[in-house]
């Protein structure tokens, strides 16, 4: 789901032809046309925003949303390029980029808990993070969300990378779990563990958010679109959130809304799909929805630099915000 943020950040300079948005009409009934890179391909974890456009909350703020299913780091270097204005990234994707020096602002805080898992074979005796010392841990590439947060896991125990063994397997977690070939990997919470299950595999599952508070998926802005429309990013972030309460509320609707967005959605297994949503939604709660907790940008940081992948720690002020928060 995640390439190398690190080297796409290195591609800035060839450009990019993307629009990042336009207004037309008269000035009363200006819209703006906004591509908006998803990071990953249609899925019911994307409810929200399909449940936003389905109840006319974007078109109500002026916004007409493109989707773009590419890959997550693709949208940090376009919003950073100034190309585009928002993209759905996860938290560690923020600091990496600023680490060099890329001008991006995390706005909205959409899971409120990392949403990563180890799962294992039962028959491993694996129940806590500490029992992964000596293990092989298929993950798909060392790099992004993923192996993050797996080393968060590690790092949660006293444990160091070096006291596992990580492979690069690929997305290809639940055929390499189902053949036998791993029966350690890294796994997208409400997705792999639900998809295993619903196959009668047995799991034993280690949540990196009952382990560790990371900032997580969100949305993300360009400084540029920041300073110089800050009402287009509150109008975007309300119209999003307004949908993540609607979804929360009713899920049942949301489902039925998400599936004319999500190709060849009546073939797949509904009670999956329900439990991907439902399992999504409890990560997505919180007392004040789109707000990001300090203290998970802090841990964020701590783990990105016991990693090695940023070298200095940075003024978190400027990486988030809740300014723009309902």
């Amino acid at each position: 789901m995640k390439k190398n943020v690190l080297l796409v950040i290195l591609m800035l300079g060839l450009g990019v032809s993307l629009m990042a948005c336009t207004s037309f009409g008269s000035q009363d009934e200006a819209v703006n046309k906004i591509r908006l890179p998803m990071g990953y391909i249609p899925n019911i974890q994307y409810a929200p925003f399909y449940v936003a456009i389905e109840k006319e909350y974007f078109e109500d703020a002026g916004i007409e949303i493109e989707f773009d299913y590419s890959f997550e780091t693709d949208g940090v270097s376009l919003v950073g390029a100034g190309e585009l204005p928002f993209a759905v990234v996860s938290g560690e994707q923020v600091l990496l980029a600023r680490s060099q020096g890329v001008p991006v602002t995390y706005v909205t805080a959409w899971y409120q808990e990392y949403p990563v898992s180890v799962i294992a074979e039962p028959g491993l005796d694996i129940s806590k993070p500490a029992d992964l010392r000596g293990r092989t841990i298929g993950v798909p590439g060392l790099f992004g969300a993923s192996y993050i947060g797996a080393q968060a896991l590690l790092f949660s125990a006293g444990l160091k990378s070096e006291d596992v063994t990580f492979e690069a397997i690929g997305f290809n977690q639940v055929g390499a779990f189902a053949a036998g070939q791993n029966d350690v990997v890294v796994v997208y919470t409400a997705n792999e563990p639900i998809q295993l299950r619903a196959q009668g595999f047995d799991v034993t599952e280690l949540r990196v958010a009952d382990y560790a508070q990371l900032a997580s998926n969100g949305l993300l802005a360009s400084e540029k679109v920041i300073v110089a429309d800050p009402e287009l990013v509150r109008a975007f972030v309300g119209a999003f959130i307004k949908g993540l309460q609607d979804t929360i509320a009713d899920p049942d609707e949301a489902m039925t809304m998400s599936a004319k967005y999500i190709p060849d959605f009546e073939t797949l297994d509904a009670n999956v799909q329900e439990q991907v949503l439902a399992t999504s939604i409890e990560m997505w709660k919180a007392e004040r929805l789109g707000y990001s907790d300090p203290q998970a940008w802090e841990n964020m940081q701590n783990v990105l630099f016991d990693m090695g992948l940023i070298k200095e720690k940075m003024d978190l002020s400027k990486a988030f915000t809740n300014e723009f928060i309902p």
